[in-house]
């Protein structure tokens, strides 16, 4: 049986611009948190930077991530976020196993 894929995304909105990056991810997050094999889609605001996101992802296997990255939302979703984005999001693909 294979691990979840573990996903750590940091997101830097255009400045004074994170209450757009928090309205896009409202509208998207329950497209999200629907598809099959998504097991956690949340972002929390960095406590001192209103402009500063980190999103926690777990999908349940590596099809499913695939199929997140080519549904119509996302594709969407990824289109409009330069509109806000400072830059694109800097992903971080973390190790199952934990080290202790």
């Amino acid at each position: 049986m294979s691990q979840p894929i573990q996903l750590v995304i940091q997101i830097t909105a255009r400045p004074g611009r994170g209450k757009e990056q928090v309205a896009a991810f409202e509208r998207l997050a329950p497209l999200v948190r629907a598809e099959e094999g998504c097991l956690q889609y949340d972002m929390h605001q960095v406590s001192d930077d209103p402009d500063r996101f980190v999103l926690i992802e777990r999908w349940a296997s590596e099809g499913a991530l695939a199929a997140h990255d080519a549904t119509p939302h996302m594709i969407e979703a990824d289109a409009a976020s330069p509109a806000f984005r400072a830059g694109p999001a800097q992903v971080i693909r973390l190790d199952p196993r934990p080290l202790a």
